[in-house]
């Protein structure tokens, strides 16, 4: 899935960035609050969930939760946090954030939290996703077909994720390179035909039909 990190300890910001990107999500990163929310604004449908630090230059990560709440944007928020006082957490969650983390942290809580936040849509979903004879574990990151294993690289899982969050929708290129890549990718790329070719491929067919849908003129869909 994709993240939006806006934290100014470049340091932080660089270990969080690549820890995540490591197990397969796209991140973006910004230092400054107001830049943050101009992004979050304009590209709050590209971002599955946003790590806010919560003192930020230009724009702290409270107001900016009270104002994403305000214009009914509803991506999950991550507070992170150095304050350690019970009114000030209790604040953050009516500010509008769904949890938060106090500084410092186990890179191990962070993926705990991000996974938990990520299984908190506005329909409830499975901590394990199936779709027919396919099962995916989020935390695990294991996939089986008829309780074998199907080995896949770090961005098939997540597209495998993502087409088993949204199945029997059919899904458009942009939309996969907006959730799945980060900003700086060239959106010309025919990277998202290569993954869906490859995960036809490790998944095999069922029945001889694939279950990855070519919809022609949109994109892609998962049969369920």
């Amino acid at each position: 899935m994709r993240i939006l990190i806006v934290e100014d300890e470049q340091k932080l910001a660089n270990a969080l960035s690549e820890g995540l990107t490591n197990m397969g999500y796209a991140v973006d990163t910004l230092g400054d609050g107001t830049k943050g929310f101009t992004r979050i604004s304009i590209h709050h449908m590209d971002y599955d969930l946003v790590i806010l630090d919560l003192m930020l230059p230009g724009m702290d990560g409270k107001t900016i939760c009270s104002l994403m709440r305000e214009r009914n944007i509803t991506i999950p928020i991550l507070i992170l946090t150095a304050r350690d006082e019970v009114d000030s957490k209790v604040d953050l969650l009516l500010s509008g954030a769904d949890d938060y983390l106090v500084k410092p942290f186990s890179f191990e809580e962070l993926n705990a939290r991000i996974q938990a936040l990520l299984r908190r849509p506005a329909a409830a979903q499975p901590a394990i996703l199936h779709i027919k004879d396919i099962e995916l574990d989020p935390a695990k990151h294991t996939v089986k077909r008829n309780e074998k294993s199907v080995p896949l690289t770090l961005k098939e899982f997540v597209m495998l994720e993502f087409f088993m969050r949204h199945p029997n929708q059919a899904i458009n290129r942009e939309e996969l390179l907006s959730h799945l890549w980060d900003f700086n990718y060239d959106s010309f790329s025919n990277v998202v035909d290569v993954h869906v070719k490859n995960l036809r491929k490790k998944l095999g067919d069922e029945n001889g039909q694939n279950l990855l849908e070519t919809v022609r003129g949109v994109g892609y869909k998962l049969n369920g």
